[in-house]
């Protein structure tokens, strides 16, 4: 990721107005690593006719986190084709827009993570079979084709940061233009932790039309869930408990001994029940 100085004007297509967005593959898909800090080991999902590998960059994967910035892209994109405006691939927007619609502060380290997370949202190679706008990818592509922190020159040669700068990948950009996939996120997402927002995103995803049920280990894996299933289970147990899932109940039902394990163990299956509080709301085509 390259930082350029630059003394001209240039226009902003922050700040946001509306709420927040994002696409729903995003939503259901595991594309992101559970963690605050750089996860370094591949990622995989396969299940069904669903393919997903995700491979590290220099930085690590991309985490919950820096998916903050594709969120507030995807938003801007919508909140443009409501307003009849035309739109391409490349945006530019204030960190301090970005940071107020995140909830977060406007410190010097915040700063730091910024461009941390640009880096790692465009280091990180996104192999697929999930076709966006009609069309799939062969090979793998980055989240952003290109990421710039643009500056101005203050005081005593003092950097003082104007913008960022973002072109799009291909896949997300038909994916929110041509597919039309898109759904409102809860206002308070940004303050819950990575699975808590994990939980949110897949519950949000699959409840379009209603409440649904799902396996515990298959909604494990659709999450990204790097623990044992046993661990998701308490996990997803203490959540239950705290109620902290904006818009949605979950309850988990014991189907009674059933899969047997290549050792010969018969274990309990269980099902997740997720219960939508209120009617959700997505965007028409």
């Amino acid at each position: 990721m390259a930082e350029q100085e630059q003394g001209e004007l240039f226009l902003l297509d922050s700040p946001l107005h509306g709420p927040v967005r994002g696409e729903r593959s995003l939503m259901a898909w595991p594309f992101f690593a559970l963690a605050k800090k750089a996860w370094m080991q591949p990622l995989t999902y396969k299940k069904g006719d669903i393919s997903i590998e995700i491979g590290p960059g220099p930085k690590g994967v991309a985490t919950i986190y820096d998916k903050e910035i594709l969120l507030y892209i995807a938003s801007l994109m919508v909140s443009k084709v409501e307003a009849g405006k035309a739109i391409g691939q490349e945006f530019s927007f204030s960190a301090n827009d970005l940071f107020s619609v995140t909830g977060v502060n406007k410190s010097a380290r915040s700063y730091t993570r910024l461009s941390e997370a640009l880096e790692r949202l465009q280091g990180t190679q996104i192999k697929t079979n999930i076709e966006a706008g009609g069309e799939g990818e062969e090979g793998f592509f980055s989240w952003l084709q290109e990421a710039k922190l643009q500056y101005s020159k203050g005081e005593g040669g003092v950097k003082r940061l104007k913008a960022v700068k973002i072109r799009l990948c291909d896949w997300l950009y038909r994916a929110i233009m041509v597919d039309r996939q898109v759904l409102e996120y809860a206002s308070t997402y940004f303050q819950l932790g990575p699975v808590e927002r994990r939980l949110y995103e897949v519950a949000r995803s699959l409840c379009v039309d209603g409440q649904t049920t799902i396996p515990l280990e298959d909604l494990r894996l659709q999450m990204g869930y790097q623990g044992s299933s046993r661990q998701f289970k308490f996990a997803l147990t203490k959540t239950i408990k705290e109620d902290p899932i904006p818009g949605f109940r979950f309850e988990i039902e014991d189907q009674g001994l059933g899969t047997v394990t290549a050792a010969g163990r018969t274990v309990r299956e269980y099902l997740v029940k997720i219960i939508p509080e209120s009617t959700v709301k997505r965007l028409s085509s």
